[in-house]
């Protein structure tokens, strides 16, 4: 047996305490994200990815949090209940101003942004047997405006807004999460679903894949007229288009709309941790997007230009000058 000296006491001591002093000097941050069938779950995974390489130097270490979207993470967000959030561009615009869905709330004045990712489209996916051939055709049916508190749902209430269409005009609203609307549209539950997401995502993958013939699954075109109306309204918006052929069954483009996703975060989280974080982000932006098909397209000088309505955080600032990002 080992011989127990005073010496190794000492040892076995002191590797103790530098154990406990690190623990105790680790920052741990959590970025809330989405469902995880969706694109924000892998983004968010992602970037803790790239921090958490590095917290020997910093001391960071980042997880990363399964949500109900958008909107939940901005109050989350705001009820101090998280750290990061991935947010699509309208709902970091309304929650700044206090506007839209959050029009019931004063204006988010501390919320920061950091960067804006790829594009987000709305899509709305129908069986053919449906006999839904246009968005007027939902008037009506069984629609799933997905979770209450998700970007999904706000958007399309957005869009009943434009259409000039009320609740009541559907046969019934579903609130179902996104991986549960691919079975739920098969088996007849719904007549049609909604999802915002970048592509190619897990979701419309799923519905387009089915091999049931009766389960034949098209995303529908928005309507110019309506697209245009959008954009005007809402600058935030833009016009987009899922590339044909990207979902099974669907070889033409499809003309749509969409936003941004963004990483956002609040001005009480201390300059140090957000400069890390985007650093880490940035400094390893091209492995970045090697990590998600969605990413690939994604170019630095648009992530810190496009869709962050809201201020960006000192820290942010910080590390987009030192690389001259901004003057």
């Amino acid at each position: 047996m080992r011989k127990i000296t005073k010496i190794t006491i000492f040892t076995i001591i002191g590797q103790l305490l530098l154990s406990l002093n690190a623990s105790a000097s680790t920052k741990y941050i959590s970025i809330a994200t989405g469902a995880i069938t969706g694109v924000y779950y892998p983004t968010g995974g992602a970037i803790c990815r790239l921090v958490n390489r590095g917290r020997k130097d910093h001391g960071i270490r980042c997880s990363v949090e399964s949500t109900g979207g958008s909107v939940a993470n901005l109050n989350a967000l705001r009820n101090r209940v998280i750290d990061f959030g991935i947010v699509q561009s309208d709902w970091q615009y309304h929650a700044f101003k206090g506007t839209g869905f959050f029009g019931d709330q004063p204006p988010y004045k501390d919320l920061r942004s950091i960067a804006s990712f790829y594009t987000e489209t709305f899509a709305i996916a129908v069986k053919h047997s449906s006999g839904i051939s246009k968005i007027d055709d939902l008037i009506g049916k069984n629609v799933n405006f997905g979770p209450v508190g998700s970007g999904m749902y706000a958007t399309m209430e957005v869009l009943s807004s434009v259409k000039g269409w009320s609740k009541s005009d559907f046969k019934s609203i579903a609130q179902l999460n996104p991986s549960e609307q691919p079975e739920a549209l098969c088996n007849d539950r719904i007549d049609a679903m909604i999802y915002v997401s970048g592509n190619p995502n897990g979701v419309l993958q799923e519905a387009t894949q089915y091999q049931d013939p009766n389960c034949k699954v098209k995303i529908l075109n928005i309507d110019r007229p309506t697209i245009k109306k959008l954009v005007k309204i809402n600058p935030f918006y833009v016009k987009a288009i899922i590339p044909g052929g990207m979902y099974n069954d669907n070889p033409k483009n499809i003309e749509t709309f969409g936003i941004k996703a963004t990483l956002v975060t609040s001005k009480s989280i201390k300059s140090d941790i957000v400069y890390n974080v985007t650093k880490a982000l940035f400094n390893n932006f091209d492995n970045f997007k090697t990590l998600h098909p969605v990413f690939t397209a994604l170019n630095i000088k648009n992530s810190v230009t496009e869709g962050n309505s809201a201020p960006l955080h000192p820290g942010a600032i910080r590390y987009y000058k030192e690389v001259g990002l901004l003057k």
